[in-house]
């Protein structure tokens, strides 16, 4: 999918309209999928201070799946229609954040599978997996929003 929004994205061109109600979607989709990866990062943080089990927390998380990947094929299908320049630095570091998302979120379902077969016996292993997971997808989420923001505000 993330060649395809790449391949489209140079492609189409849309009108005005068009852009607006993308636009819209694409900060839709971000409300969603971002929204979605903080309360899950809430909830590993409540588990750490004691205020839940280890298997609450992930079983939390497992519900949330669905709202992350919906958010972010919201946004990448959104992002096809909202004429990014890829001639440009900046928009090839974001398509390239939002492929390591992508394989990310991939890798973060295989570990959500692991830690719930786990049935909450923890071992340095997973946790230190999660922490990385946790680490890549804020970078990339937080990465490719600023770099959104900025390019929006040069265009204005």
């Amino acid at each position: 999918m993330w060649c395809a929004t790449v391949w489209m994205s140079a492609h189409i061109h849309p009108d005005p309209a068009l852009h607006t109600v993308a636009l819209f979607v694409h900060l839709s989709s971000l409300v969603l999928g971002f929204g979605a990866v903080l309360v899950a990062d809430y909830l590993i943080a409540v588990w750490l201070v004691g205020r839940s089990t280890f298997a609450e927390a992930v079983a939390g998380i497992d519900r949330l799946h669905l709202l992350i990947w919906t958010g972010l094929i919201g946004l990448m299908g959104s992002g096809t229609l909202l004429e990014p320049d890829l001639a440009t630095v900046t928009a090839r570091v974001k398509l390239g954040l939002v492929l390591v998302l992508t394989l990310n979120g991939l890798q973060a379902m295989l570990l959500s599978k692991r830690m719930k077969a786990a049935a909450g016996v923890l071992n340095m292993r997973l946790l230190a997996w999660g922490a990385i997971t946790t680490i890549v997808s804020q970078g990339c989420w937080w990465g490719a929003m600023w770099i959104g923001f900025i390019t929006a505000s040069a265009r204005s």
